[in-house]
C-alpha cells in the first residue's frame, strides 16, 4: 500500500508540475500578447501625439503672429495719433492764430470807426444841446 500511496503522490506531483508548466506557458503567451497590444497601441497613438504636437506648435506660432500684429497695429495707431496732433497744431499755428490776429485787427478798425462815428454824432448833438440850453436860459 505504501507503493500505491507513493504512486499517487508521484502522479499528483507530475500533474501539479504539468499544470504549473501549462500556467507558465499560458502566462508567457499572455505576456507576448500584451506586449503586442502595447506595441500596436503605441503605433496607433503615436500619430495622434504627433498631430497634437504639430497643432500645439501651430497654435504657438499663431499666437506669436497675433501678438506681433497687435503690437504693429498699436504702433500704427500711435503714429497716426501723433500725426493728427501735429497736423492740428500746425493748423492752429498757420490758420487759427492768423485768423485771430485778423479778427483783432478788424475789431480795432471797428472800434476806430465807432470812435469816429461817436465824435461825429457828438459834434451834431452839441449845437442842438446849446440851443436847448439857450431856450431854457432866463436872464
Amino acid at each position: 500500500m505504501n507503493d500505491l500511496f507513493l504512486g499517487v503522490i508521484a502522479l499528483a506531483v507530475t500533474v501539479m508540475a504539468a499544470v504549473q508548466v501549462a500556467a507558465i506557458v499560458a502566462a508567457a503567451r499572455l505576456a507576448r500578447r500584451v506586449d503586442r497590444l502595447a506595441t500596436q497601441f503605441e503605433q496607433d497613438i503615436r500619430p495622434v501625439f504627433q498631430n497634437l504636437q504639430a497643432l500645439t506648435a501651430e497654435a504657438t506660432r499663431a499666437a506669436a503672429l497675433a501678438a506681433m500684429q497687435v503690437e504693429r497695429a498699436d504702433r500704427v495707431f500711435s503714429e497716426l495719433s501723433e500725426r493728427v496732433d501735429q497736423t492740428l497744431v500746425t493748423l492752429q499755428n498757420r490758420v487759427v492764430a492768423p485768423a485771430r490776429e485778423g479778427f483783432a485787427v478788424l475789431a480795432g478798425i471797428r472800434a476806430a470807426l465807432g470812435a469816429f462815428r461817436d465824435l461825429r454824432e457828438a459834434g451834431r448833438r452839441r449845437p442842438a444841446a446849446v440851443e436847448e440850453e439857450d431856450a431854457l436860459f432866463i436872464g
